[in-house]
């Protein structure tokens, strides 16, 4: 199963995937966006896609998680 992440050294805090998807990115303390949910929802894939997509550092993307 893949996650969403968010490169906070790539993040400029531009807000587009926060403005965008407000319940799948917030800001950390930092201002920098963070993923808000665990593990996105199958109806929510092509927005996460649009969200990767529309970063325009390229900051997010997805990480294959480790299955032990």
């Amino acid at each position: 199963m893949e996650k969403l992440k968010v490169n906070e050294a790539a993040c400029i805090s531009c807000g587009a995937c926060v403005g965008m998807y407000p319940d799948l990115f917030g800001f950390v303390n930092n201002d920098t966006a963070e993923v808000i949910v665990d593990n996105i929802p199958e109806d929510r894939k092509e927005d996460a896609i649009n969200a990767i997509e529309g970063c325009p550092t390229g900051a997010i993307g997805y990480e294959e998680e480790k299955v032990a």
